[in-house]
């Protein structure tokens, strides 16, 4: 019968080299994981360049949503990745050795949001660099300031797949979460539709949903010259979440013993 033992007694809240240690292992073990590498950083990009071709004729619809994708595709990529590469280290007791070890929570989810997040970095400059510079996506404000959405946005999808992996039991109930916590998101975040166009109910809903923030701040890039108010307003929502949830998902940390 499995019970839980009482957590032993943690370490400092956040420690710097334990923090990056525990990032250094898992950028370890993806330097020798070609296939989710790939998806990380290739796939996003492909997905740009087939959304640019798909509106080859149209070239203002591709600009119109191709800068909402640009943050979007980053947070479903890095919520499948993340979430299956936690499941794996839960499953097959790694988690369970490094919390009978003298290493905080905070380290732990620290290390892993900041080894997804420097993969997250590469992603989101590798997408914005080919939509702005090579596929024409024509933005009025500054592709930095897409660039930091983007990433916000990876970092929001990484927090997500800690989060959801306590949850599952197998890699493929992970990815089972995908419908239930990213697609209700993609539909109401104002991508096909305004938001202010939606049922009352649904439109109450995507207000508390971060990816509708996420859209926002790229459609304000779009738009408009100078950083909005409104702009900052959606980075820090979305960020803000980020943070939640990575908090959320230290809460779920427990060490188990048979």
């Amino acid at each position: 019968m499995t019970t839980t033992a009482t957590d032993p007694a943690p370490a400092s809240a956040l420690n710097v080299s334990r923090t990056t240690a525990t990032a250094a292992r898992v950028l370890r073990q993806l330097r020798h994981d070609p296939r989710t590498i790939a998806l990380l950083i290739l796939i996003p990009c492909l997905m740009l360049v087939l959304l640019r071709y798909v509106f080859d004729g149209s070239p203002r619809t591709f600009d119109s949503i191709g800068a909402s994708l640009l943050g979007i595709f980053p947070l479903i990529t890095m919520f499948l990745v993340t979430s299956i590469a936690t499941l794996r280290e839960r499953t097959s007791g790694t988690l369970e050795r490094l919390l009978a070890m003298p290493l905080g929570k905070a380290d732990l989810i620290a290390g892993y949001a900041l080894a997804f997040g420097a993969l997250a970095i590469i992603q989101s400059a590798l997408a914005t660099g080919l939509a702005v510079w090579f596929l024409g996506l024509d933005v009025t404000g500054s592709p930095w300031l897409l660039l930091l959405v983007a990433l916000l946005d990876a970092l929001l999808g990484t927090a997500l797949g800690l989060f959801v992996s306590a949850f599952a039991a197998s890699e493929f109930q992970a990815v089972q979460f995908m419908p239930a916590v990213i697609f209700p998101q993609l539909l109401l975040c104002g991508l096909f539709t305004p938001r202010d166009n939606m049922h009352p109910v649904l439109e109450a809903i995507s207000n508390v949903l971060p990816m509708s923030y996420a859209v926002d701040g790229m459609n304000e890039v779009l738009k408009h010259t100078d950083m909005t108010a409104t702009f900052v307003r959606d980075v820090l929502i979305v960020a803000g979440c980020a943070l939640l949830v990575l908090t959320l998902g230290a809460a779920t940390l427990r060490r188990r013993t048979a």
